[in-house]
């Protein structure tokens, strides 16, 4: 049994713990990966006008308390993205954006070999409980009708095996515009990425909200 002095000791104690604990909006942000190659990256464009970059600002701008980490190599491909999940994955992570297979697509990769690699990097997230965000990618008509088909086929039907949300295509609105494109006609501009940003943002708020408890 507490004396007085013990009991205005052990209440100063509990204000100080209740003081201390966070409270939920000092909790820490949420932690977004995006996990994919130079369209991630931000080949060509300064920092601060980067995918990533960009949709933290966005977000941010809708109230969101996140932190977009920039997981983007350019010139990888899926199976590099793979290679490299473990730690440019941290463990920590709330979200994931996978937004790669444009450059097995552009080196006309047979579309089984991004498939297995997106596959396997989806697993590795539905394992983790890890809530996704699949990013697709179509293929340059200058590969054909039968290849288009099959590599088009890939973002949709790994969507749905695994249980991870879908962005068809992440260029959409982008692709084929010189007025939004590098003069490589491949790689966005800083007023292309925002296009980007601007169009799958609600698909990415709604992936965090699967990531809020």
């Amino acid at each position: 049994m507490l004396n007085r002095r013990g009991f205005v000791q052990a209440a100063a104690l509990t204000g100080v713990l209740c003081a201390s604990a966070p409270s939920p909006a000092a909790a820490r942000a949420l932690r977004l990966v995006v996990l994919g190659d130079s369209l991630a990256a931000g080949y060509g464009l300064p920092r601060g006008d980067t995918f990533p970059d960009q949709l933290q600002g966005a977000l941010r701008a809708k109230g969101w308390a996140v932190e977009v980490i920039n997981a983007g190599v350019s010139g990888d491909t899926a199976e590099d993205g793979l290679a490299r999940y473990e730690w440019a994955v941290p463990p920590d992570a709330d979200a994931l954006v996978v937004e790669l297979g444009a450059n097995d697509m552009l080196r006309g990769l047979p579309p089984a070999e991004p498939k297995k690699a997106l596959a396997a990097i989806l697993a590795k997230a539905k394992a983790a409980h890890l809530p996704t965000l699949v990013a697709g990618m179509r293929a340059a008509p200058n590969l054909g009708a039968d290849y288009a088909r099959a590599f088009d086929a890939i973002y949709p039907a790994l969507a749905q095996d695994y249980g991870a949300s879908l962005y068809p295509f992440f260029l959409d609105g982008v692709a084929g515009d010189p007025k939004l494109n590098q003069p490589d006609g491949l790689h966005p501009t800083a007023r292309g990425v925002a296009a980007i940003v601007n169009r799958i943002l609600p698909a990415v708020e709604d992936l965090l909200r699967q990531a809020t408890p």
